[in-house]
């Protein structure tokens, strides 16, 4: 028998922040608008430290948890779990084209390029699955498709793992870069994720677990959509009646972005989705 090494927090953790830190990244944000950012943050914060007289213990626990939670590389996790939705939906209102979702920590670049029809790399014991088809057209927003665009797709598996931040899994497992048709059009074979725990034996879990939290995610697709001119998408695709739908630990779905898969005579799952680009913004 097999033993598989499950991924710890720890480990996930540092791996997302590895990649992460791969990057510098700037915003130009003016002095005078980090000034008023900064000082209202600080100031919501000690009103809530007076509301809620906090007392010096509480504190020094808060001190020692922050570290921990860098030291075990979980700054990305704790981020795109309990704040990443805000930033998204205060930037995405500008948009008019399909509803994005948070990223997650769990996004790698440069997964391989696949044609329009194709299939995600999977292993033998994916495919023992029944198979999910996901397929649709990327338009602009008067519904013209466009060419040259391209879906970043990747999820877990159905034991909840994501490859690259799991041992047992292959590099690209259930990763790829799909280049839609001349017209936009895309159908990618797949398997249907399951739901999933974020990590809980750091620090992250610790919280959760302090604050009698739950740390499950429903089944979802994460997608990346491209094309030329064109306002890129990051969103992710969930499944209609799935559990922990409608109390996401992220915060994260949305109505529009539910799919409700049908059984075809082949026996797969097939859903239809489309993307809607917003000209790139000035």
């Amino acid at each position: 028998m097999t033993t598989i090494e499950s991924p710890t927090a720890v480990a996930s953790g540092n791996a997302a922040t590895d990649k992460f830190k791969g990057e510098r990244f700037t915003a130009g944000t003016s002095p005078e608008r980090l000034s008023a950012i900064a000082t209202e943050a600080l100031a919501g914060f000690g009103a809530l430290i007076r509301k809620h007289a906090v007392t010096y213990d509480e504190y020094r626990v808060l001190k020692q948890w922050l570290i921990d939670v860098g030291e075990g590389g979980e700054w990305p996790l704790l981020l795109d779990v309990f704040v990443e939705h805000e930033i998204e939906d205060v930037n995405s209102r500008r948009f008019r084209g399909t509803k994005g979702s948070i990223e997650g920590p769990y996004y790698v670049p440069g997964a391989p390029e696949l044609p329009a029809q194709c299939a995600l790399p999977m292993r033998d014991e994916d495919r023992v699955h029944p198979p999910l088809v996901l397929r649709g057209q990327v338009t602009d927003l008067d519904g013209r498709g466009l060419d040259g665009a391209r879906i970043e797709i990747w999820h877990a598996d159905d034991e909840g793992y994501y490859s690259q931040f799991a041992p047992h899994l292959p590099q690209w497992n259930l990763r790829g870069t799909v280049v839609a048709d001349a017209e936009g059009r895309y159908a990618i074979t797949t398997i249907e994720p399951a739901p999933y725990q974020i990590p809980t034996d750091g620090p992250t879990g610790q919280f959760i677990e302090a604050a009698g939290w739950h740390p499950w995610r429903p089944a979802h697709l994460h997608l990346r959509v491209t094309a030329p001119g064109r306002q890129p998408i990051v969103t992710q695709l969930y499944f209609a009646g799935g559990d922990w739908l409608d109390d996401d630990v992220a915060t994260a779905t949305k109505p529009e972005l539910v799919l409700d898969p049908q059984v075809d005579d082949a026996g797969r799952k097939v859903a239809t989705y489309d993307f809607a680009l917003d000209p790139l913004a000035d």
